[in-house]
């Protein structure tokens, strides 16, 4: 989510400057301005440096003219501590079966728990097949992603289910410091589940254990790091236009675009994510497709330039795609089958040409689509040429198509792609989201498209042994 930043400025009578911060009552001192913007604008600075002008927001609003106040420069530090990363191999020890017949195809869901009580996915492993006594591979976690390493993660062990509908097996709430405690002293800890009695608070605890076989830290480049050096993420956009979305003019389609201007899901994934990704994108020129429609006078295209330009993909800005999107509905004839090979090629295309040209830039194509895709093949042979690359995919369902084939193509059970020729994806790139759970309340569309970007960015970086560029002066 984007993370809005306010800055005010006040000036402090004299009397009061020994004063600690907290003992101020503010509404005695001068107040000379403030100033808003997302963090995202100022770690994205190669110097981590970003100049603001200071208004009087009540002065200014009955005023076309905003009154400046003078400006503040803000400078962004990381703290050495988030460079380090911790690497955890960890395993479960007689895992249970709810049933005699079931099986259970375990795997870990790292969270942590802000301010406000909300609990926030920061990691998870692959899934495992029938397992009762199951060791995952490596997990790498840093401190800016925990908090502190004292901080209390809740470490969940589910049974994955393909509906999405995890069951849990038991859980533990430890800190980074005492896993490395169970770590060193070779001992487990007993899984526990929430009781459902309402008179008993008391946790069930069950004979499952979490054992941590392997906890070591060091440091290593960090996502800022790589934007400093003036790496950027490129978003671009593939919008599905098939006829199972219905006609765009009728209030039941997925297309349809309300009078009110309350936005369908398609504007809603795009103005979500796109609203986090474009302030890593230098110049806000997004390649954005559409697919699964009959252009006017055409054939039916599986990838088309969203503009209408048979020249050039990009539009300006958010805003752009937008427009582009609402000005394609009326210019195209929806169409069919739900083809994804194509969209996925040309993306790759645009990241391998950049690569040629030597240029850091990391891609992220987001694909929202309503149906179940008919070149599933196709697509993962794509997929698996594209591992290779500096791009990740992030695909939002809409509707309420059955949407078991994307979880293939997320490879979250910890099975690489394989493509026709045998050949191995180098690394998972896709991200799949149903925006019916989103819709109802159970997930943030944003966190669960970007929780594994980090990740699939870093480990592109690192496994090609690319270092951030030379930054450029520091802010002083």
């Amino acid at each position: 989510m984007v993370q809005t930043l306010v800055f005010r400025v006040y000036d402090v009578d004299t009397h009061f400057q020994d004063l600690e911060v907290k003992m101020l009552k503010l509404d005695e001192q001068q107040f000379l301005g403030e100033a808003t913007c997302a963090l995202s604008e100022i770690v994205t600075k190669s110097n981590k440096s970003f100049t603001l002008d200071l208004v009087h927001k009540e002065e200014s609003a009955g005023s076309n003219r905003p009154q400046h106040f003078g400006q503040i420069t803000v400078c962004a530090d990381e703290c050495i501590s988030s460079k380090t990363t911790t690497e955890l191999i960890m395993r479960c020890l007689n895992l249970e079966c709810r049933d005699l017949f079931s099986r259970i195809d375990p795997f870990l869901v790292i969270s942590k728990t802000v301010e406000s009580g909300v609990r926030i996915p920061i990691c998870k492993t692959e899934v495992l097949r029938n397992d009762l006594s199951p060791t995952w591979k490596p997990v790498f976690l840093n401190i800016q992603q925990v908090g502190s390493k004292e901080s209390p993660l809740i470490i969940e062990c589910l049974n994955f289910n393909s509906n999405g509908k995890h069951e849990l097996a038991g859980k533990v709430q430890k800190s980074l410091a005492e896993l490395e405690k169970l770590h060193s002293i070779g001992e487990g800890e007993h899984l526990f589940l929430p009781t459902t009695e309402m008179n008993d608070h008391q946790n069930k605890v069950v004979k499952s254990q979490l054992f941590v076989d392997k906890f070591s830290e060091s440091v290593q480049h960090t996502f800022l790091d790589y934007l400093a050096g003036g790496c950027e993420l490129n978003f671009m956009v593939a919008i599905d236009f098939t006829a199972s979305n219905g006609n765009p003019r009728l209030p039941d389609s997925l297309h349809y675009i309300d009078p009110t201007g309350r936005p369908n899901a398609y504007q809603k994934a795009i103005l979500e994510v796109g609203e986090v990704l474009q302030f890593y994108d230098a110049d806000k020129r997004f390649p954005s497709w559409g697919f699964g429609a009959r252009p006017i006078d055409g054939p039916v295209s599986h990838c088309f330039n969203l503009n209408g330009s048979s020249n050039y993909c990009e539009v300006e800005g958010i805003q752009g795609i937008m427009m582009a999107y609402t000005s394609a509905l009326f210019n195209v004839s929806l169409a069919g089958p739900t083809i994804f090979g194509h969209v996925i090629s040309t993306a790759a295309l645009v990241a391998s040409q950049s690569l040629a040209n030597n240029q850091q830039k990391y891609f992220v194509l987001l694909i929202i689509t309503d149906g179940v895709i008919t070149d599933l093949q196709e697509t993962k042979d794509a997929l698996v040429n594209a591992s290779d690359l500096p791009l990740s995919i992030l695909i939002v369902g809409v509707g309420g198509a059955d949407f078991k084939e994307m979880e293939i193509l997320d490879a979250d059970k910890g099975e690489r792609l394989e493509g026709s020729s045998g050949r191995v994806a180098t690394r998972d790139i896709v991200q799949f989201v149903p925006f019916r759970d989103v819709q109802s309340g159970e997930i943030s569309a944003v966190q669960s498209l970007l929780a594994e970007l980090p990740t699939q960015f870093l480990t592109y970086m690192r496994t090609r042994d690319i270092n951030p560029n030379t930054t450029r002066e520091d802010c002083t």
